[in-house]
Formats: structure tokens, sequence, C-alpha cells
């Protein structure tokens, strides 16, 4: 998977592990791994900067918690997904099929 795409899939996880408790580097560090992410600490802190910038999340200490900007995004995204599963976890037809 191309860089660009894994961050916004895990700007994606980190949103919805925001909505249930609030977030710190060295719990999602492993948690974004088991879920098959190839991650640096460097990577993943990166990510919670910028989702602090854009104001979905808020630091406070070493924790991260989900803004009302972030829940928000959250809900949008969820609804995107929904439509995006619904067309590409469709089986695929074979090239050249009609159909």
């Amino acid at each position: 998977m191309r860089a660009d795409v894994q961050n916004l899939f895990i700007g994606i996880h980190m949103l919805y592990h925001a909505h249930e408790k609030d977030l710190t580097l060295t719990e999602m560090l492993p948690e974004l791994e088991n879920l098959g992410y190839r991650v640096a600490e460097r990577e993943v802190k990166q990510e919670l900067e910028r989702l602090s910038q854009e104001n979905f999340l808020t630091a406070h200490g070493e924790a991260y918690s989900l803004t009302g900007t972030g829940i928000e995004e959250f809900k949008a995204i969820q609804g995107k997904l929904e439509v995006l599963c619904t067309e590409v976890l469709k089986p695929v037809k074979a090239a050249g099929a009609s159909g």
C-alpha cells in the first residue's frame, strides 16, 4: 500500500479509537501493528500531530482526545466508507466480461 494511502487509513483508525477512548502513542503503535500496518513510532507521532493540527484531536499530556470537529469528521468518514464498501467489496468481474 502506498504511504499516503496508508496514512489516511491510519488516521481513520486513530479517529475511531479516539472515539472510543483517549489515545496515546504507546498504545496506538502496537494497535496499528496488530492491524498489519508497518509503521515506526515517528510516523504514528506525525499522524497524531497532523490530526491535532486539523483540530480533530487535542493533546493533553501524553494523551489525545477527540474534538467536536473530530467527531463530525469521523461521522462523515463513516458515511463515505459505507458507500465505498458497497462498491469495493463486491466481487470483481473478470476483464472483458459484460454484465
